[in-house]
């Protein structure tokens, strides 16, 4: 549906430009010492000189709005639709190619009731260091137990062309639903990719070097499927934590909805020989959320430390000590040659953190090694709905922990990713309103400090005003995938390859404590 919007708009939007000229700055406007109010609001950012157009409206009273653009070199350009700026892509182009380093100079000009505004001047600052020029994601309505139209989508970063990957509704019913999630990619490249599908013609579709195969990696030693992944940057390896997971809901609470594990371990998934072996099992820990450090030879991961006693469902306790469960940041060397895992060395205590405590979730180490980059929260690891969620910054080499103060708001930020050059961060937010994930990206210096974050550039400046999906697990790619969602649906319809169980130094599998197998959550 938004790729085929995007597509009209850009047909609509060209005729216009094309049989228009730019507008004139006003004369003698009223100056104000103030930022003019702008959605996406992009004063003082940061950005790649490959990225789209940052196009915006003017959100106050106005009823016409002019804006002019001054680059490095000092070459102009304005724009303004209504209270709409809307930017011609090759002049964008220019500007941030001869800003580079540098600063673009923003003016705005609003009129309301007769009388023209000049407000503040902005800048929006060109970095050198490019970004990957496409993104993945998943979008998909903010329900709960609902997942029609869900697909995963890829975004051409440097326009606005966006085209699906896959989409759950080619080869399923309401009737015979598929459920599509968990999209990973290995070291940027989409040429070894994997996304999983879930309920109708389930199992984890993978594809690598042009080839397609459908297995499924549940065994009778471990407790589900492959859940959240994490490739290993060379080898034809992906780990995978397995999940227990069920949704508990709030009738009182802004986070609205709760995601727990009763169960959780870690698994490798070896491609070539299809073979699943145990990376951490412990009954009374729930393992999640692997990652790769960059050269294969260490795996973080998240654990929570959790007793069960015997006197309830585990399921029951989980919901009613939901809050006690917080969990910290491990990290186990691996030996390529043996596939084999050593002992988990406590990386960041995130349950020791002030006098409750805290929680660590989704480890991401930076392209080179110095960093690792999470989320943090009061409790749990679903933090996409937990308002007091944020992004923070590990440093590999100090030890030391901080929150990135110019990348959070007062609402969750969760699900980000590196780009491959380590300069930029993806992430998702629901800072727009609190109800639909947006995403958001971010430049990291190389001093390790991250800049004021900008909205995901979309043609149509009132694009987010009524697209009603929520983005979710934003990854950066070199390349598009070239798989069409047609030959990822002929492989889905055939039977799922089942993987063996091999035990490697001694680790043993254990199943699900009430026979299911676990499905990753929707949101």
């Amino acid at each position: 549906m938004k790729a085929i919007y995007n597509v009209l708009v850009s047909i609509v939007a060209f005729t216009l430009f094309a049989c228009s000229t730019h507008p004139t700055v006003p004369t003698n406007p009223v100056s104000v010492d103030a930022a003019p109010p702008i959605f996406p609001e992009y004063t003082e950012v940061t950005i790649p000189s490959n990225i789209a157009p940052l196009n915006f409206k003017l959100t106050d009273n106005a009823d016409e709005c002019v804006a002019r653009f001054t680059a490095a070199d000092g070459t102009q350009y304005t724009y303004g639709d209504g209270i709409k700026v809307q930017i011609d892509e090759k002049e964008w182009t220019a500007m941030t190619s001869a800003s580079r380093g540098k600063a673009i100079k923003v003016e705005v000009f609003g009129h309301t009731d007769g009388k023209w505004t000049a407000y503040k001047p902005f800048n929006i600052y060109v970095a050198e260091d490019d970004i990957d020029p496409y993104c993945s994601y998943r979008v998909i309505s903010p329900s709960y137990v609902a997942y029609e139209m869900l697909s995963i989508n890829q975004r051409n970063l440097t326009n606005f062309d966006e085209r699906e990957i896959y989409n759950n509704m080619i080869i399923s019913s309401e009737a015979d639903g598929q459920c599509i999630n968990c999209h990973a990619y290995q070291n940027y490249s989409t040429q070894s990719m994997q996304f999983h599908m879930r309920q109708g013609h389930g199992g984890t579709m993978i594809a690598r070097n042009g080839n397609l195969q459908k297995v499924d990696l549940k065994t009778d030693s471990t407790i589900s499927a492959g859940v959240y992944p994490a490739w290993h940057p060379t080898l034809p390896l992906i780990a995978y934590s397995t999940n227990h997971t069920g949704q508990s809901f709030h009738t009182k609470d802004l986070a609205k909805i709760e995601v727990e594990d009763s169960a959780s371990d870690l698994i490798l998934y070896d491609v070539d020989n299809n073979e699943v072996s145990i990376i951490a099992n412990r009954d009374d820990e729930f393992e999640v959320f692997p990652w790769w450090s960059p050269d294969g030879n260490t795996l973080y991961y998240c654990s929570a430390h959790f007793e069960f006693s015997d006197t309830l469902e585990r399921e029951t306790q989980v919901i009613d000590r939901y809050e006690e469960i917080k969990y910290d940041i491990y990290r186990k060397t691996f030996d390529p040659k043996t596939k084999t895992f050593g002992p988990r060395q406590l990386v960041y205590a995130a349950t020791q953190v002030d006098s409750i405590g805290a929680s660590a979730t989704f480890p991401r180490v930076s392209p080179d090694g110095r960093y690792l980059l999470f989320g943090q929260g009061r409790f749990g690891c679903f933090h996409v709905w937990h308002p007091d969620a944020d992004l923070y910054l590990l440093d590999l080499q100090t030890m030391q922990a901080r929150k990135l103060e110019n990348v959070n708001s007062e609402r969750a930020e969760s699900y980000h990713s590196w780009s491959s050059n380590g300069r930029w961060i993806i992430f998702i937010s629901r800072r727009d309103d609190n109800n639909y994930s947006r995403l958001y990206i971010a430049y990291f210096d190389k001093q390790g400090q991250a800049h004021k974050p900008f909205e995901l550039p979309q043609h149509d400046p009132d694009f987010y005003d009524y697209y009603l999906r929520s983005y979710n697990v934003p990854e950066l790619m070199k390349e598009p995938v070239t798989v069409s969602p047609q030959a990822f649906a002929a492989a889905a319809k055939k039977d799922a390859l089942p993987a063996r169980f091999v035990s490697r130094k001694g680790a043993k599998g254990r199943t699900a404590p009430d026979g299911n197998t676990a499905a990753s959550p929707k949101q």
